[in-house]
Protein backbone atom coordinates (compact mmCIF):
# COMPACT_ATOMS: atom_id res chain seq x y z
CA UNK A 1 0.00 0.00 0.00
CA UNK A 2 1.33 3.44 -0.93
CA UNK A 3 0.54 6.53 1.17
CA UNK A 4 1.12 10.23 0.52
CA UNK A 5 1.70 12.58 3.47
CA UNK A 6 1.04 16.27 2.80
CA UNK A 7 2.49 18.17 5.76
CA UNK A 8 4.44 21.45 5.88
CA UNK A 9 6.21 20.63 9.16
CA UNK A 10 9.18 18.51 8.09
CA UNK A 11 9.73 16.92 11.51
CA UNK A 12 6.09 15.84 11.73
CA UNK A 13 6.14 14.50 8.17
CA UNK A 14 9.38 12.61 8.85
CA UNK A 15 7.99 11.12 12.08
CA UNK A 16 4.82 9.87 10.39
CA UNK A 17 6.72 8.59 7.36
CA UNK A 18 9.19 6.59 9.47
CA UNK A 19 6.43 5.12 11.62
CA UNK A 20 4.28 4.05 8.67
CA UNK A 21 7.26 2.54 6.87
CA UNK A 22 7.85 0.40 9.95
CA UNK A 23 4.25 -0.80 9.48
CA UNK A 24 5.18 -1.95 5.94
CA UNK A 25 3.59 0.97 4.08
CA UNK A 26 5.37 2.84 1.27
CA UNK A 27 5.33 6.57 1.94
CA UNK A 28 5.95 9.76 -0.05
CA UNK A 29 5.88 13.29 1.39
CA UNK A 30 4.87 16.70 0.02
CA UNK A 31 5.37 19.96 1.95
CA UNK A 32 2.27 21.73 0.65
CA UNK A 33 -1.04 21.05 -1.09
CA UNK A 34 0.11 22.21 -4.52
CA UNK A 35 3.07 19.81 -4.58
CA UNK A 36 0.84 17.07 -3.19
CA UNK A 37 -1.72 17.63 -5.94
CA UNK A 38 0.99 17.47 -8.62
CA UNK A 39 2.27 14.18 -7.20
CA UNK A 40 -1.18 12.61 -7.03
CA UNK A 41 -1.92 13.56 -10.62
CA UNK A 42 1.27 11.71 -11.65
CA UNK A 43 1.26 8.74 -9.26
CA UNK A 44 -1.34 6.37 -7.80
CA UNK A 45 -1.76 6.31 -4.00
CA UNK A 46 -3.91 4.12 -1.77
CA UNK A 47 -4.33 6.76 0.96
CA UNK A 48 -3.60 10.46 1.54
CA UNK A 49 -2.82 11.99 4.95
CA UNK A 50 -2.99 15.78 4.87
CA UNK A 51 -2.49 18.60 7.35
CA UNK A 52 -5.13 21.33 7.27
CA UNK A 53 -3.10 24.46 8.05
CA UNK A 54 -0.51 24.68 5.26
CA UNK A 55 1.04 27.41 3.08
CA UNK A 56 0.22 27.76 -0.66
CA UNK A 57 -2.95 25.69 -0.37
CA UNK A 58 -4.85 24.77 2.80
CA UNK A 59 -5.84 21.20 3.52
CA UNK A 60 -9.49 22.01 2.83
CA UNK A 61 -8.63 23.54 -0.56
CA UNK A 62 -6.36 20.59 -1.29
CA UNK A 63 -9.17 18.10 -0.66
CA UNK A 64 -11.61 20.10 -2.78
CA UNK A 65 -9.13 20.15 -5.68
CA UNK A 66 -8.65 16.40 -5.43
CA UNK A 67 -12.36 15.71 -5.53
CA UNK A 68 -12.81 18.23 -8.35
CA UNK A 69 -10.27 16.18 -10.32
CA UNK A 70 -12.34 13.02 -9.69
CA UNK A 71 -9.68 11.54 -7.39
CA UNK A 72 -11.47 9.23 -4.97
CA UNK A 73 -8.47 8.16 -2.87
CA UNK A 74 -9.35 8.06 0.88
CA UNK A 75 -8.15 11.17 2.75
CA UNK A 76 -7.32 11.53 6.45
CA UNK A 77 -7.02 15.14 7.65
CA UNK A 78 -4.67 16.08 10.51
CA UNK A 79 -5.06 19.39 12.34
CA UNK A 80 -4.73 21.27 15.61
CA UNK A 81 -8.19 22.73 14.91
CA UNK A 82 -10.55 20.40 16.73
CA UNK A 83 -13.85 22.27 16.82
CA UNK A 84 -16.96 20.51 15.52
CA UNK A 85 -17.32 23.23 12.87
CA UNK A 86 -13.81 22.55 11.51
CA UNK A 87 -14.38 18.79 11.48
CA UNK A 88 -17.65 19.20 9.64
CA UNK A 89 -16.01 21.51 7.09
CA UNK A 90 -13.25 18.98 6.49
CA UNK A 91 -15.65 16.10 5.99
CA UNK A 92 -18.01 18.17 3.86
CA UNK A 93 -15.22 19.16 1.46
CA UNK A 94 -14.52 15.50 0.75
CA UNK A 95 -12.25 14.08 3.47
CA UNK A 96 -12.99 10.60 4.83
CA UNK A 97 -11.69 10.98 8.39
CA UNK A 98 -10.31 13.61 10.77
CA UNK A 99 -7.65 13.30 13.49
CA UNK A 100 -6.80 16.12 15.89
CA UNK A 101 -3.22 17.00 16.88
CA UNK A 102 -1.52 15.96 19.06
CA UNK A 103 -2.40 12.32 18.46
CA UNK A 104 -1.10 8.93 19.54
CA UNK A 105 0.68 7.21 16.65
CA UNK A 106 -1.22 3.99 17.43
CA UNK A 107 -4.49 5.83 16.73
CA UNK A 108 -3.15 7.18 13.44
CA UNK A 109 -2.18 3.66 12.34
CA UNK A 110 -5.60 2.33 13.40
CA UNK A 111 -7.36 4.99 11.32
CA UNK A 112 -5.07 4.29 8.36
CA UNK A 113 -5.95 0.60 8.55
CA UNK A 114 -9.65 1.37 8.84
CA UNK A 115 -9.62 3.63 5.76
CA UNK A 116 -7.63 1.10 3.74
CA UNK A 117 -10.00 -1.70 4.81
CA UNK A 118 -12.91 0.46 3.69
CA UNK A 119 -11.18 1.00 0.35
CA UNK A 120 -10.55 -2.72 0.01
CA UNK A 121 -13.99 -3.78 1.28
CA UNK A 122 -14.77 -5.62 -1.95
CA UNK A 123 -11.39 -7.31 -2.06
CA UNK A 124 -9.96 -10.25 -0.16
CA UNK A 125 -7.48 -9.61 2.63
CA UNK A 126 -5.31 -12.40 1.22
CA UNK A 127 -3.42 -12.15 -2.07
CA UNK A 128 -2.51 -15.51 -3.54
CA UNK A 129 -1.15 -17.37 -6.53
CA UNK A 130 -0.53 -21.12 -6.63
CA UNK A 131 0.58 -22.05 -3.08
CA UNK A 132 1.94 -18.56 -2.31
CA UNK A 133 -0.20 -16.43 0.02
CA UNK A 134 0.14 -12.92 1.46
CA UNK A 135 -2.05 -11.96 4.41
CA UNK A 136 -2.49 -8.17 4.17
CA UNK A 137 -3.78 -7.87 7.74
CA UNK A 138 -1.07 -9.90 9.48
CA UNK A 139 1.67 -8.91 6.97
CA UNK A 140 2.45 -12.61 6.73
CA UNK A 141 3.72 -14.43 3.63
CA UNK A 142 3.63 -18.20 3.26
CA UNK A 143 4.33 -20.70 0.51
CA UNK A 144 2.78 -24.05 1.19
CA UNK A 145 3.30 -24.58 4.92
CA UNK A 146 6.49 -22.51 5.04
CA UNK A 147 6.46 -18.91 6.33
CA UNK A 148 8.64 -16.53 4.31
CA UNK A 149 10.20 -13.61 6.17
CA UNK A 150 10.56 -10.51 3.98
CA UNK A 151 12.02 -7.04 4.49
CA UNK A 152 9.57 -4.11 4.04
CA UNK A 153 10.84 -3.41 0.49
CA UNK A 154 10.68 -7.08 -0.51
CA UNK A 155 7.16 -7.27 0.91
CA UNK A 156 6.10 -4.14 -1.01
CA UNK A 157 7.46 -5.45 -4.31
CA UNK A 158 5.82 -8.85 -3.85
CA UNK A 159 2.52 -7.22 -2.88
CA UNK A 160 2.55 -5.08 -6.02
CA UNK A 161 3.34 -8.09 -8.20
CA UNK A 162 0.53 -10.08 -6.58
CA UNK A 163 -1.95 -7.25 -7.05
CA UNK A 164 -1.01 -7.35 -10.73
CA UNK A 165 -0.62 -11.11 -11.10
CA UNK A 166 -0.54 -12.41 -14.68
CA UNK A 167 0.31 -8.87 -15.84
CA UNK A 168 3.73 -7.57 -16.86
CA UNK A 169 4.96 -4.88 -14.45
CA UNK A 170 7.73 -2.61 -15.70
CA UNK A 171 10.78 -1.76 -13.57
CA UNK A 172 9.75 1.90 -13.69
CA UNK A 173 6.27 1.11 -12.37
CA UNK A 174 7.74 -0.95 -9.54
CA UNK A 175 10.11 1.86 -8.59
CA UNK A 176 7.32 4.46 -8.71
CA UNK A 177 5.10 2.37 -6.47
CA UNK A 178 7.65 1.09 -3.99
CA UNK A 179 10.15 3.93 -3.64
CA UNK A 180 10.09 7.66 -2.98
CA UNK A 181 8.59 9.91 -5.65
CA UNK A 182 11.97 11.30 -6.72
CA UNK A 183 13.84 7.98 -6.69
CA UNK A 184 16.34 7.51 -9.52
CA UNK A 185 14.61 5.21 -12.03
CA UNK A 186 17.96 4.47 -13.69
CA UNK A 187 19.17 2.33 -10.79
CA UNK A 188 19.16 -1.49 -10.84
CA UNK A 189 17.94 -1.77 -7.24
CA UNK A 190 14.67 -3.41 -8.34
CA UNK A 191 16.62 -6.21 -10.03
CA UNK A 192 18.58 -6.71 -6.81
CA UNK A 193 15.40 -7.01 -4.75
CA UNK A 194 13.77 -9.31 -7.31
CA UNK A 195 16.78 -11.64 -7.00
CA UNK A 196 16.42 -11.59 -3.21
CA UNK A 197 12.70 -12.31 -3.53
CA UNK A 198 13.33 -15.23 -5.87
CA UNK A 199 15.80 -16.70 -3.40
CA UNK A 200 13.07 -16.69 -0.75
CA UNK A 201 9.91 -17.33 -2.79
CA UNK A 202 11.07 -19.61 -5.64
CA UNK A 203 14.47 -21.13 -4.95
CA UNK A 204 13.43 -24.05 -2.75
CA UNK A 205 10.19 -24.84 -4.59
CA UNK A 206 9.45 -26.86 -7.72
CA UNK A 207 7.37 -24.21 -9.49
CA UNK A 208 8.85 -20.78 -10.28
CA UNK A 209 6.36 -17.93 -9.90
CA UNK A 210 8.40 -14.75 -10.49
CA UNK A 211 9.43 -14.40 -14.15
CA UNK A 212 11.54 -11.86 -16.03
CA UNK A 213 10.18 -10.37 -19.25
CA UNK A 214 13.42 -9.37 -20.92
CA UNK A 215 13.65 -5.66 -21.67
CA UNK A 216 10.29 -4.92 -20.04
CA UNK A 217 10.01 -5.96 -16.42
CA UNK A 218 8.56 -8.78 -14.31
CA UNK A 219 5.44 -10.90 -13.99
CA UNK A 220 4.18 -13.26 -11.30
CA UNK A 221 2.25 -16.18 -12.73
CA UNK A 222 1.88 -19.93 -12.48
Amino acid sequence: MKILIVEDEKKVASFIKKGLEEEFYNVDCALNGKDGLDMILEEEYDLIISDVMMPVMSGFQFVKELRKNKITTPILLLTAKDSVKDKVEGLDCGADDYLSKPFAFEELVARVRALLRRKEIQKDNVLAIADLQMDLVLHKVTRGKEEIVLTPKEYAILEYLLRNKDKIVSRTKLIEHVYDFHFDTGTNVVDVYINKLRAKVDQNFDKQLIHTVRGVGYIIKE
